[in-house]
């Protein structure tokens, strides 16, 4: 509905010259309006913007919408767009990672008396879906600080567990060591078992194990009925069944 409300408004928008740089781009009914100055934008794209929308019924949030200088930056889709020093760079931001952590938390602090299993199934799908959506962006320093602040809180969890407990008693019953990594926050799954019978031992995902992955932007020519792009497209979609395959492995500890 949102797209169908929207369509027509880039048509609208190439009436602008090629100098004063307005260009569009929309998901849904969210969408960002670039423009050569801020005059532009505020005094013809805004209110060109609006009457477009009026007619349809429909008015620009007040709350979402603001002009400001791409090297200011602005949020949009839980991503924060910026300039810095000249170098265009997409991060999460902060409201979006403050969300994030919240719900961690919340789900935490909620289940004080669930076994840790149980957590931890509860929090990989919560953690790892968080973590691909930021894949495609400049969001690895992000990562390590998120698992810094979920690590925390389920030290919190369980020394309030066992508040009588010692703290090396405490991170040996919770925290695993494997190779060269410790603080591994895992346990015991008697639900599903080793070929030799012994329990499979599941670990919390970290955001920061999530590889960062550029988005590779499709060809525009590229045409499926088109015999000459056949292997280009199959390439494509090898290389992206490759890294779904890749997210979907559970990370074990011996």
């Amino acid at each position: 509905m949102a797209n169908m409300a929207l369509d027509g408004l880039e048509t609208e928008l190439k009436k602008f010259r090629q100098q004063d740089k307005v260009h569009m781009v929309r998901y849904a009914d969210d969408f960002v309006i670039t423009g050569s100055s801020k005059e532009l934008l505020e005094n013809e794209v805004k209110p060109l913007v609006e009457k477009f929308l009026s007619a349809r019924g429909l008015e620009l949030s007040a709350e979402k919408t603001s002009i400001t200088h791409i090297d200011k930056g602005f949020d949009s889709l839980g991503v924060n767009i910026r300039k810095y020093n000249g170098k265009l760079l997409i991060k999460p931001s902060k409201k979006n990672v403050k969300a994030f952590l919240d719900k961690v938390r919340n789900a935490i602090k909620g289940n004080k008396a669930a076994k840790q299993i149980n957590l931890i199934k509860m929090l990989n799908p919560i953690i790892r879906g968080w973590a691909n959506y930021h894949r495609s962006v400049v969001a690895k320093e992000t990562f390590n600080s998120v698992d810094n602040e979920i690590w925390r809180s389920l030290w919190q969890w369980a020394k309030r567990r066992h508040p009588k407990k010692s703290p090396v008693w405490i991170k040996e019953k919770y925290f695993k060591t494997t190779g060269h990594r410790s603080w591994i926050f895992a346990s015991e799954d008697s639900e599903k078992l080793y070929p030799n019978g012994k329990p499979l031992v599941i670990s919390l995902f970290r955001a920061s194990d999530t590889p960062i992955k550029w988005h590779i932007k499709i060809r525009g020519e590229a045409n499926p009925f088109d015999p000459q792009f056949e292997t280009y497209l199959e390439e494509r979609s090898t290389s992206k069944m490759r890294d779904t395959l890749v997210r979907r492995k559970v990370r074990i500890c011996d």
